[in-house]
């Protein structure tokens, strides 16, 4: 079995969306077309109603006109009536007197016979044909003589262009109506599903914009009450998981916090033991003091990484969804954060410039943890930065600050760059060197900006001369 595309979509069901307005569709279409065959069966019989009457009524009226004499039937109708009965600007009409055998008696002999032309109609009869190549309706009455016995038809035919007509005007007044009531239904119901779901976009949203650490519960007061129980479960989760992170974080502080004891008891031996050692100028004083200074340096490297763990647990616990957090000016906490470097990188050999401007740099900060940030920030660039390291703070036109810290060191390959704030990551080969570092720092120092509400980014050769961190916060 092929194993799925690891970028590949999750799966999920159809929207529910589609889901309310499928069903929905399927009805207004088949709704749609029963009332397109109801409207047109409506205009139809209702048009031939009409003029079917005004056949019947002419075949009659032409009927009334036979009189009957001694060689047989005549019509007494006079040309002017002729001309009134047949004429019509748009469609053609014209007439028949036939008798049963189909023979013509008067009128135009190419109107055609009614289907049953051996029978006599008492009452008019409507047919359809064709006239002169059209398709026509016609009507056809029979008169039977009083005292002879034979009986002559009426036929009266009428082209069916007015019918026509007629039809898709009432079709087009019954149905563009109807079509534009289902179409404004339809865009009320879209807006009515939408309005509905917005709720749970708001959700999502909300989810979307918060920081990993918020865990307040999502709010239930516009939500659609068949989502309720889902909103309230997912909270219920929410709070076991910010319960469980509550209590890793206790876990990690309370081991740091009982293994600092014992760690500092040990380098306290060990150095007590070096100084004891260094009184002793004996040969077996030297052999000891290569393996002590060793232990001292572990030990003040385990110091410094359980230190390191307390500041990622503290800095979780303070750092709470806006917790101690303030707009104030920043440039005091980084001037205060990075003297005691300075003194430092002085005794190394290195240089530590800030570069800050003489107005306030005012962001969204926590008083202590910003400048821990910056501090772990700063110590990475002295351990592995060039000679110059530079901190510049900047305000943001859009409001905030941004802080950058800058070396001329080597940097890192491209592809180290999303590992440089990994828990414990210190690069390749980092057993083989002795600088002291903890892998720790970056990570706490991206904890408390993304705590604070910021972000951070890293940047190293050919881009920067050296490695560059850039955190900006909001205002």
């Amino acid at each position: 079995m092929t194993a799925p595309a690891p970028d590949a979509p999750p799966r999920h069901g159809p929207s529910l969306r589609a889901q309310l307005l499928t069903p929905l569709l399927w009805i207004w279409l088949v709704g749609g077309l029963l009332a397109g065959a109801g409207a047109y069966r409506l205009a139809r019989s209702s048009v031939d109603d009409a003029f079917d009457r005004g056949l019947q009524d002419q075949a009659s009226a032409l009927a009334a006109k036979v009189m009957w004499t001694e060689r047989g039937p005549l019509l007494d109708v006079t040309r002017q009536a002729m001309e009134i009965l047949t004429w019509d600007r748009d469609d053609r009409i014209a007439f028949a007197m036939q008798d049963v055998e189909g023979n013509m008696l008067a009128g135009d002999i190419l109107v055609p016979a009614p289907p049953e032309r051996d029978r006599a109609y008492e009452a008019p009869l409507l047919f359809d044909g064709v006239y002169r190549g059209e398709p026509v309706r016609g009507a056809v009455f029979s008169i039977k003589s009083p005292m002879l016995d034979r009986t002559v038809s009426i036929v009266v035919v009428e082209t069916t262009g007015k019918r026509a007509q007629l039809q898709r005007r009432i079709l087009l007044g019954v149905l563009l109506p109807g079509v534009g009531l289902s179409l404004l239904s339809i865009a009320l119901i879209a807006w009515g599903v939408r309005r509905g779901l917005q709720p749970l976009r708001d959700v999502a949203s909300d989810v979307a914009a918060r920081a990993s650490s918020d865990w307040q519960p999502l709010p239930l007061e516009r939500m659609p009450a068949e989502a309720v129980p889902l909103i309230e479960r997912i909270n219920m989760l929410m709070a076991d998981m910010q319960h469980a992170a509550q209590l890793q974080r206790r876990f990690v502080a309370d081991a740091a916090h009982q293994l600092r004891t014992p760690v500092a008891g040990l380098r306290v031996l060990a150095q007590e033991l070096q100084r004891e050692l260094a009184a002793d100028a004996g040969a077996t004083a030297a052999g000891w003091a290569p393996l002590l200074q060793q232990v001292d340096a572990t030990t003040q490297r385990m110091n410094r990484l359980i230190g390191q763990l307390l500041s990622l647990a503290r800095s979780e616990t303070a750092l709470g969804v806006n917790g101690e957090q303030a707009s104030l000016d920043i440039v005091p906490l980084l001037r205060e954060a990075a003297e005691p470097l300075v003194l430092q990188g002085l005794r190394e050999g290195r240089t530590l410039e800030l570069d800050a401007p003489g107005e306030p740099v005012v962001a969204r900060a926590h008083p202590l943890w910003l400048g821990e940030a910056v501090i772990n920030l700063l110590d990475n660039a002295r351990r592995y930065g060039g000679e110059h390291v530079l901190l510049r703070v900047r305000p943001l036109p859009a409001g905030g600050a941004e802080v950058v810290v800058e070396d001329d060191g080597p940097g890192v390959p491209p592809e180290h760059l999303p590992k440089l704030f990994e828990p414990f990551w210190r690069g390749e080969r980092a057993d083989l060197r002795n600088d002291g570092g903890t892998g720790l720092g970056l990570t706490i120092a991206r904890e408390i900006v993304e705590r604070l509400g910021g972000r951070i980014e890293a940047a190293s050769r050919p881009q920067v001369p050296g490695m560059r961190f850039t955190v900006q916060l909001a205002a």
